[in-house]
């Protein structure tokens, strides 16, 4: 995965502080995830690092279109009362760094 300059964005980040954990959590995420196997967020925080919160965050980033456009599903996982979700990306295989 290619990073870009501007990949990363909001009122919190810092380029000089964030950039290097950013883009290398979104290369764990996206490199795990390629299996196009369910995962919840727990335990893409286990492979991956960082936090679930992160873990969510860099999937939204894979569905930015200077990240890929790809496909994140989500669904539930075991009783839907304890909102317990899972998650896979669909790989855009057209997107080209």
């Amino acid at each position: 995965m290619t990073a870009l300059p501007d990949l990363f964005d909001g009122d919190s980040y810092e380029p000089e502080h964030d950039h290097a954990r950013l883009v290398g959590q979104l290369e764990r995420v996206a490199t795990l995830m390629r299996d196009g196997q369910w995962r919840t967020l727990a335990e893409i925080q286990h492979v991956a690092g960082g936090s679930e919160a992160g873990v969510s965050a860099r999937l939204r980033d894979l569905r930015k279109r200077k990240c890929g456009s790809h496909v994140v599903e989500r669904r539930r996982r075991g009783d839907p009362a304890d909102g317990l979700f899972e998650y896979r990306v669909i790989w855009n295989l057209a997107y080209t760094p």
